[in-house]
């Protein structure tokens, strides 16, 4: 046999399949004759006054995969709303879907990564101002008037003092 075979080592992520190491989760070939594609189309419905078009579903799961890969990392793996990261990358990304040039580069896997990333980044951004807006509003709340209008409900009021107080707690802990 003169001819070396192509011998690549299984993949150790999923037991049972039969991936290769080199195989990713967006081709990023294709993943670039799509958005090239769809570059197309939106030239065309510009130039002939159409509406944009949709991109398509290859795009979208792309998009997708990119998301929510990245949202597994560590440093964005703990936030509750972690969904809501997801959905703002994607949404970013169908905005700036026709804003690759791939005259400038042939790797839009590491564009929308970077546009999905810096989204995340803002969507923690704005749940922090509101986390602190609403600790603010609890810190300046008027107990007394709070106690003395839910009269007859003593077990409520004492529930959630004691939970406001947890809550008091662990952002004072979290501003350290």
């Amino acid at each position: 046999m003169t001819k070396k075979e192509d011998t690549k080592e299984p993949s150790t992520r999923q037991p049972g399949i039969t991936n290769t190491k080199n195989v990713h989760y967006v081709n990023n070939e294709k993943f670039l004759e799509e958005l090239v594609l769809h570059k197309e189309k939106v030239q065309y419905a510009k130039l002939n006054g159409l509406d944009k078009p949709v991109v398509s579903n290859y795009l979208g799961e792309c998009f997708l995969k990119i998301a929510t890969h990245l949202s597994y990392k560590a440093n964005f793996i703990n936030y509750t709303y972690r969904d809501d990261m997801i959905s703002d990358g994607i949404e970013n990304c169908l905005i700036a879907a026709e804003k690759f040039d791939p005259l400038k580069s042939s790797n839009p896997f590491a564009y929308y990564t970077q546009i999905i990333y810096f989204a995340f980044i803002r969507r923690i951004q704005k749940e922090k101002k509101q986390q602190d807006t609403k600790y603010k509003m609890i810190q300046n709340m008027d107990l007394d008037q709070f106690i003395n209008q839910s009269e007859g409900n003593e077990e409520y009021v004492t529930y959630i003092i004691d939970m406001m107080k947890k809550q008091m707690d662990t952002f004072n802990t979290d501003k350290k």
